[in-house]
């Protein structure tokens, strides 16, 4: 995905996030033309934190125990940069963008120019069993 400036702040819906195939893989990609990369969500942080662990994925910012619209406005605040995005799944995240001050793109839309895999979430690749066995091991 082409995102003009590297000098911008992207921040991923839970919900559009959880609609792409490999979310570990679409955070490394976006990290390569986007300053800042994180999650909102209004749900508890705890189901972001588990999310993003699962999927390992190293977000600098997350929506905490606030609002999706205050933790964008905090967001914006605290990161300054040129460009503030904010990927989303529906109408509800463009207005939501839109009150926010952030530019807003429909994950469809983000993961058709950025190349990206729609489709339930994948864990990356864990170690395999014989990779866990150890020769030094009785």
């Amino acid at each position: 995905m082409d995102g003009g400036s590297g000098d911008m702040t992207l921040a991923f819906d839970l919900d559009a996030l959880k609609q792409l195939a490999y979310p570990d893989s679409v955070f490394n990609d976006a990290r390569q033309w986007s300053e800042y990369v994180g999650v909102i969500s209004e749900q508890p942080t705890y189901v972001v934190t588990n999310f993003t662990r699962k999927h390992r994925i190293r977000q600098d910012f997350f929506s905490g125990p606030r609002g999706r619209e205050e933790s964008l406005e905090n967001v914006k605040e605290q990161f300054d940069t040129d460009r503030h995005v904010f990927v989303g799944a529906d109408d509800e995240d463009a207005d939501l963008a839109e009150t926010a001050g952030w530019e807003y793109l429909p994950v469809t839309q983000a993961a058709e120019a950025a190349d990206w895999d729609l489709g339930e979430p994948e864990t990356p690749d864990a170690t395999t069993d014989e990779d866990e066995q150890r020769d030094d091991w009785p």
